[in-house]
């Protein structure tokens, strides 16, 4: 071996072992290399036992399945591309044709959606519940579901259920429950013990790309349980998809986890401030926190929040929602939103720059849910900014565009 270039590709060198740092390493592959074919033919890839390609994983998708199944409270956790791919992941692995998937009303819209669109066409049957209702829910459940989705709290409108009610009547009638656990981003409370005495759901699906991340920057999602048995069907799927993220952007929400607390109390702390601030807004008819007196399911809220939290007052992530009075057209509404200055016009949440988006929500619910007032929906993300400057965008974008 003379020639330098084969030199190059097959060097000797090996760097000492013992290094350590903060952060762990990165390591990137396609192809693993093994030392002997009796290895190559004896590593399973279902198990964290050995490496055998790329997509089954390395040490840094690994360390990072390991850290955000802690973050859930769970045993096990795939990874894939986006939020999305983790609800998809779910129900391939779980639904075949003549089997039903009940879906709560005020889900995540791109979940609906893959009902509607992909999984019907499968044959897979769904419902809408209403997710405030738990008699609704019961009453929907028949001999052909086989997957609930929860979701707490409610997407854009803040609901929050009563999740514990809700996974106890699952559990009862031996149906397998998957939460969206993006709010809660296994802070707020742990998806698989809701109670304190081992009720919890069966799934928790975690878009990475919110809170975990938290620069706005990375596209990831996770799938998390506590039965192997479970793990093991989302895992088959997960391989059969060829589903799979890439290293630097695993090494990126690992940099991100040591702080995500910190930043989640944070924006949970700006959230509240505001939205107590927007309570006492004429223009606002309507203020959806989960966490203030009066929100629909406060009560909830305060049951599996403030049980979780060791300061007693809840968590609440940094979302929260407005009602703007039906008095205003949808055109000053927009003129609304396209006055605010540091509040950005983009979807998703999480990171530094706080955001806010108008939706329009008769379009997004089968019907108009009692526990809302009439207006034009609009939600607020909180970013990292001073809070006294984003009350002050607020109050400037409202003097513009929505007189009294």
């Amino acid at each position: 071996m003379t020639d330098p270039r084969t030199q190059l590709i097959h060097h000797p060198y090996q760097p000492p072992e013992g290094f350590a740092a903060p952060q762990p390493g990165v390591f990137k592959a396609s192809t693993v290399v093994f030392p002997h074919v009796a290895a190559m033919r004896s590593r399973d890839w279902k198990y964290k036992q050995g490496y055998t390609y790329g997509l089954h994983g390395t040490p840094t998708t690994f360390t990072l399945e390991e850290r955000i199944a802690t973050l859930e409270g769970g045993l096990q956790c795939v990874l894939v591309p986006s939020g999305l791919a983790a609800i998809a992941n779910v129900a391939l692995a779980l639904l075949k044709t003549g089997d039903e998937v009940l879906i709560p009303d005020n889900a995540y819209g791109p979940n609906k959606a893959l009902a509607e669109g992909e999984l019907a066409a499968f044959g897979i049957a769904h419902q809408f519940y209403d997710p405030m209702e738990v008699a609704d829910l019961a009453a929907r459940i028949g001999e052909r579901t086989k997957l609930v989705w929860l979701e707490a709290a409610g997407s854009v409108t803040m609901e929050f259920p009563d999740l514990i009610a809700q996974a106890r009547l699952c559990r009862e009638r031996g149906v397998t429950s998957a939460l969206d656990n993006t709010w809660g981003a296994g802070l707020a409370f742990n998806a698989f013990d809701l109670d304190g005495q081992g009720l919890g759901v069966d799934i928790s699906a975690h878009a990475l790309t919110k809170y975990p991340s938290g620069g706005g920057d990375v596209l990831m999602g996770s799938v998390t349980t506590r039965d192997e048995a479970l793990h093991l069907k989302i895992k088959l799927t997960h391989m059969r998809l060829g589903l799979g993220v890439g290293a630097n952007d695993a090494e990126a929400v690992l940099r991100a986890l040591p702080s995500i607390a910190l930043r989640y109390r944070a924006q949970d702390d700006a959230a509240r401030a505001l939205a107590r601030w927007c309570a006492q807004q004429p223009a606002f008819a309507q203020v959806l926190h989960p966490a203030l007196p009066g929100a629909p399911g406060h009560a909830h809220w305060q049951q599996v929040c403030g049980a979780a939290d060791a300061r007693g007052n809840g968590a609440a992530a940094g979302l929260f929602s407005v009602m703007i009075d039906e008095r205003y057209s949808a055109a000053q509404v927009d003129a609304f939103c396209d006055a605010l200055q540091l509040f950005k016009l983009g979807y998703s949440w999480g990171g530094p720059v706080s955001l806010v988006v108008p939706y329009d929500l008769a379009a997004m619910r089968q019907r108009w849910p009692a526990h809302l007032a009439r207006g034009t929906l609009v939600r607020f993300s909180m970013g990292l900014e001073a809070v006294a400057d984003l009350q002050a965008d607020i109050a400037q974008a409202m003097a513009k565009a929505l007189p009294a």
